[in-house]
């Protein structure tokens, strides 16, 4: 069974950012790249402590325009093949500075790999909006607690 999952959570930190004019901070020129690679490393990292080593996971860079509206990333997954795909908003999209942006994309990546935890439950629109209300605050939480905060 494929499902995809968008995710409806706006970060307050966002709000400001995305009402600033369109050009954002100077990114470094290899910053895609070094996005990328921190990207994988807190999803390995991310997916250790989660216990989904099982799965294979990949994480993609998506243009705004390939995301739902209102959105900062997506899963995609497949529990048969337990392979799943995490989308998080290119680093292009962003209108903060480039380690905010960093700290951004790897709330997205565990947010998502709550969502996959919570595969096996039934999902159904009525339950949406609580899941993510929940998944918004455990995410919070686990990166609250590996920073220290």
């Amino acid at each position: 069974m494929r499902a995809f999952f968008p995710c409806l959570f706006v970060l307050c930190s966002l709000t400001s950012a995305f009402a600033q004019a369109t050009t954002g901070p100077a990114l470094p020129a290899d910053a895609r790249e070094l996005a990328q690679k921190h990207a994988v490393d807190r999803l390995a990292f991310w997916q250790q402590r989660l216990k989904l080593e099982d799965w294979h996971i990949s994480v993609v860079q998506a243009r705004r325009s390939e995301l739902k509206p209102r959105t900062l990333g997506a899963i995609s997954w497949d529990k048969k093949k337990k392979s799943a795909t995490i989308y998080v908003m290119d680093i292009a999209e962003y209108q903060l500075p480039f380690e905010a942006t960093l700290d951004d994309m790897e709330l997205t990546i565990v947010h998502e790999l709550v969502h996959l935890e919570l595969a096996s439950l039934p999902r159904s629109e009525a339950s949406r909006s609580t899941e993510e209300h929940a998944v918004n605050g455990i995410a919070d939480a686990l990166l609250a607690l590996d920073r220290g905060k």
